[in-house]
């Protein structure tokens, strides 16, 4: 694998900004791990419940990392939570691709946390959310990476974050490309594994499986795309085989998430479902062998 490049955050900024200007192993289920090694467990995860959107907080012992951040109506909820984490520091921060849901509550982190770090998709948009975001980045002069295929994220303790979309070319053409070139990553340490999938629909699942099957194979799964019918392909589902999936989604949305169907093939492969619409900000615990999934309700 590749290791990240740094290359100049100003630089990929105002790159952008000029775009702006030209174009306008694990044991199955709820997993009955012993109390102590959940207690001194070295990686916690939390699918927070930020309503319809993802973010999702990913920490060791050494590292804060948050991957998206909710929409903008959930922005103080999500400051909230992260403050009652006792946070202050978020060390990676980590945008799969600009739409609101994903993107929505970035000012208020940047505004609210020492932010040392930004990993982003490479994928640009013009709206006026995404131009404050990059704003923020340059005012602030955070370090800003534009992952790809390969990249490999360091988060201390034999963590680490494989990222395995998106890939170039970026899709073009699809249904929602920025669905489709979000960045997807497999949170791994040592036998335990946790695929975060953005809102990667069926062409990206594609891509991935072509490109390495046998490499998705994780624990859980985050579902992707709120678990709408375009994402989670039969195929893809069999490749990854989880134990358990975990949706992030807001009740009773507009979109109807998720999608029956997709909770029937859930069903259909013995995939434990965990939604944080009805249980809440879901939390992962795990020692690298055993984990615990826990529900805010």
């Amino acid at each position: 694998m590749y290791q990240i490049r740094k290359g100049s955050w100003l630089l990929v900024v105002m790159t952008i900004f000029s775009l702006f200007l030209i174009t306008g192993c694990s044991n199955a289920g709820n997993n009955k791990a012993p109390a102590a090694a959940v207690a001194g467990a070295p990686l916690t995860v939390k699918v927070l419940d930020v309503g319809q959107g993802d973010s999702i907080l990913i920490r060791t012992g050494e590292q804060v990392v948050l991957v998206d951040t909710g929409d903008v109506p959930a922005r103080e909820k999500l400051v909230s939570m992260l403050k009652s984490q006792g946070i202050s520091t978020i060390d990676k921060l980590i945008i799969t691709h600009p739409h609101a849901d994903h993107l929505g509550g970035a000012i208020a982190v940047l505004d609210n946390f020492a932010v040392k770090q930004i990993y982003d998709s490479g994928q640009k948009t013009t709206t006026n959310l995404y131009k404050q975001y990059l704003t923020q980045i340059q005012k602030k002069k955070i370090p800003f990476t534009v992952v790809e295929v390969g990249t490999t994220i360091d988060l201390g303790q034999e963590v680490v974050l494989k990222v395995l979309a998106p890939e170039k070319p970026f899709f073009s053409g699809t249904d929602s490309d920025l669905n489709n070139n979000s960045i997807v990553a497999k949170l791994v340490y040592r036998s335990f594994s946790l695929l975060l999938t953005g809102d990667a629909e069926e062409e990206s699942e594609q891509r991935m499986l072509k490109r390495d099957a046998a490499g998705l194979k994780s624990t859980l799964l985050k579902s992707g795309h709120h678990g709408s019918r375009t994402s989670s392909t039969i195929p893809f589902l069999q490749a990854v085989k989880p134990e358990a999936a975990l949706i992030s989604l807001g009740a009773d949305n507009e979109y109807h998430h998720p999608h029956p169907s997709t909770l029937k093939k859930y069903n259909e492969r013995k995939i434990k479902v965990y939604r944080t619409d009805t249980d809440g900000t879901l939390t992962v615990t795990t020692d690298g062998s055993t984990y615990n999934i826990t529900k805010e309700r």
